[in-house]
């Protein structure tokens, strides 16, 4: 159960009792804020009766509430926008998030491919170093082959140019046997 409490005010002179269930402190500035706005009325303008001049303070006052509520509404109405756009920009978010981490595995994917070819490329070297060694040691061996050719044909001719002596010999020999 709520429990009601008893404050006594003074507003314009006059004694008010107050009940509630608001904190005394906080009835006490709400009855001096009353006060104060009926005073600077009746300062104003002496011809104002009490009655009225409460009033013009409850006008005052009921106008000061009215444009506060306004400005909370417009306030409120402002706030809105930044989280009714929040929940927009939270998924647009998410699918950056998504998309980043699509590029990173394609990255990571595209990394994978690049070591792999470079290990290609390396194995492809190598397979070529060994081709260019094999391909020294087959040129020198056939440059070895072109000089003992060259050194056959000489001796083939050298063997030749001797027969065709001895024939020539051979048939000297034979034509002086016959005219003896």
């Amino acid at each position: 159960m709520t429990d009601y409490k008893k404050i006594n005010v003074l507003i314009d002179g006059r004694n008010f009792t107050i009940i509630g269930t608001e904190d005394e402190r906080y009835v006490r500035e709400l009855a001096e804020y009353v006060d104060v706005n009926i005073k600077k009325l009746s300062n104003r303008n002496e011809k104002l009766s009490p009655a009225m001049a409460a009033t013009l303070a409850a006008l005052n006052i009921s106008d000061e509430l009215f444009k506060a509520k306004n400005e909370l509404k417009d306030l409120q109405k402002k706030s809105k926008e930044p989280l009714e756009k929040y929940e927009g920009l939270k998924k647009e978010i998410e699918e950056y998030k998504k998309t980043i981490d699509e590029l990173e595995k394609k990255n990571i994917e595209h990394k994978d491919e690049v070591i792999k070819t470079k290990m290609n490329l390396e194995e492809l070297y190598k397979s070529v170093n060994l081709l260019k060694e094999e391909l020294e040691e087959k040129n020198n061996k056939i440059k070895d082959l072109q000089k003992e050719v060259e050194e056959y044909k000489e001796k083939n001719f050298k063997a030749q140019v001797e027969l065709v002596e001895l024939k020539k010999q051979l048939t000297e020999l034979q034509s002086l046997s016959k005219k003896k």
